[in-house]
């Protein structure tokens, strides 16, 4: 071909080589190639090189798991990545896509929901806890089995908390036990391990094996040794009850713990056990959240006494300063989202029905929108959209530029979880009423009525699954099946695999 041929490229009046030539050329941005391969013949081939539009496509965090050699354009791929994001995001703006119920008719009611790139997990108060893999579209989800322990005859204790990462789920029941759950190793447990109390707060390691506990006044820290036996690697004794508890992601060496008792937070080192990041007597922390580096958290600072309104305080986990104190509201911050958020951005809920945005390199608001009518229960943004949660049910989506309300979801109880990446959104809805008036545990009918029931709704904004997926769920059986759906409906012609 043409560019065989070429040793020497032509560069005002020098011959370079195409190397040096090469090494010039990959410092310009996609206008610049496009404008130098217009100069010449020799100049198109150069700008044209795969290594440096798969050098531009893997600096913008495009198909970052593939080598050179799996494109034979790496030019068009940009520009088909490109396309799929102005798709996604015009999908989002107007709700175009396929929305599931992922519903599980005899774990009575939910106690909690927890998701990671779209993986799913529930936990309910028949203490049976529960996966979905909204990847794959695969809801014949597996229940994980519980870890019975000798003469466990009774009802299984409800569940607490539940979490889940890219490789373990975790659940916490009523009655201080905890199960570990391997996703690679099917449906029995892993691990389990016991407090004597009632379990205050959970936290697992956004990436690897760490399990974190709060009970009483004890911290407990449980991951498995370089032979993979898991352990209590740290327990902690503190003065107050825990509220908030999270596990520092990107730690090396032993897990750094931080947990928010009443007026106290701590960071708890193997290495400093008792360390105190904040303390102010009689300000409870009100919401927390950390990632690699910082923590976020509200505090409550009883205006009308001091005349200083409630914040949200940013401390350097390395050196342990406060680095900020942003925002002044009547009302109590009552979430915060810091590490899904942009780099030094950072976005919070309160009871004053409003949703923040700060940059963490100002102190005041970026935006502020008026959103949920009894406060904010969970949020979460990207650079663009900010989906937020309300304890009225809402689940509105806001563009964050605009400051405006793009759409809103409705179901009956508070919004505790919402996650989203940029093709799906997982919200869940969880009553705070788990033993409804006229649903006694000695009823043998094992659901609960829908109404009472909580919902966990999947949303999906990709183009690519879209034909299929947004025929309704009813129609989604194949033949062989003699039921349909939840509703036992049996369905003459099921309208989609034909």
């Amino acid at each position: 071909s043409f560019q065989n041929e070429i040793n020497e490229v032509p560069f005002f009046d020098i011959q370079l080589p195409y190397e040096l030539a090469l090494k010039i050329f990959q410092y310009l941005g996609k206008t610049e190639l496009g404008r130098c391969a217009q100069v010449s013949r020799t100049w198109k081939v150069l700008a044209e090189d795969e290594v440096l539009w798969y050098r531009l496509c893997q600096q913008e965090g495009y198909l970052l798991d593939t080598s050179i050699s799996d494109h034979s354009c790496w030019k068009l791929a940009l520009k088909n990545c490109h396309a799929r994001e102005r798709t996604l995001k015009t999908n989002w703006k107007n709700r175009i896509g396929a929305v599931s119920q992922l519903q599980y008719e005899l774990g009575k009611i939910l106690c909690d929901v927890h998701s990671c790139d779209g993986v799913v997990i529930a936990g309910y108060t028949s203490g049976e806890v529960r996966l979905w893999d909204t990847r794959t579209w695969d809801y014949t989800a597996p229940i994980l089995e519980p870890a019975h322990g000798p003469g466990d005859a009774g009802p299984q204790p409800r569940v607490s908390f539940v979490r889940i990462n890219s490789s373990l789920a975790v659940a916490a029941y009523e009655d201080g036990t905890v199960s570990v759950w391997s996703l690679m190793f099917g449906r029995e447990p892993i691990h389990r391990y016991q407090h004597n109390q009632r379990i205050q707060a959970l936290a697992l390691g956004s990436e690897g094996a760490t399990v974190a506990t709060a009970s009483g006044f004890e911290v407990k820290v449980e991951s498995p040794n370089d032979r993979g036996f898991w352990q209590t690697t740290e327990t902690f004794e503190i003065q107050k009850l825990v509220n908030f508890l999270n596990l520092v992601p990107d730690v090396t060496g032993s897990p750094v713990t931080v947990a928010a008792a009443e007026d106290v937070v701590y960071l708890l080192k193997a290495e400093d056990p008792g360390k105190i990041l904040h303390s102010v007597y009689g300000q409870p922390v009100t919401c927390l959240d950390v990632s690699a580096h910082e923590a976020a958290f509200g505090v409550k600072t009883f205006g009308w006494l001091l005349n200083e309104p409630n914040q949200v305080l940013l401390y350097n986990l390395e050196t342990s300063q406060c680095l900020k104190k942003m925002g002044n509201s009547m009302g109590d911050f009552t979430c915060v989202n810091l590490q899904n958020s942009p780099p030094n951005m950072l976005v919070t809920g309160n009871k004053d029905r409003r949703v923040r945005v700060f940059d963490l390199r100002k102190s005041e608001s970026l935006c502020s929108l008026y959103a949920h009518q009894l406060g904010v229960s969970a949020v979460q943004m990207d650079d663009w959209k900010i989906v937020s949660g309300g304890e009225e049910g809402l689940v509105c989506v806001w563009d964050q530029r605009m400051g405006t309300k793009l759409w809103e979801m409705y179901a009956r109880h508070p919004v505790r979880h919402v996650w989203f990446n940029s093709h799906s959104l997982i919200t869940a809805n969880i009553p705070d009423d788990k033993t409804p008036r006229g649903a006694s545990i000695m009823d043998d009918d094992l659901t609960a009525h829908r109404k009472h029931r909580g919902i966990i709704y999947a949303y999906e904004f990709s183009v690519d699954q879209l034909a299929v997926e947004s025929v309704l769920p009813i129609c989604r059986s194949s033949y062989d099946e003699v039921t349909g759906y939840n509703y036992n409906i049996g369905l003459a012609v099921p309208y989609d695999n034909i």
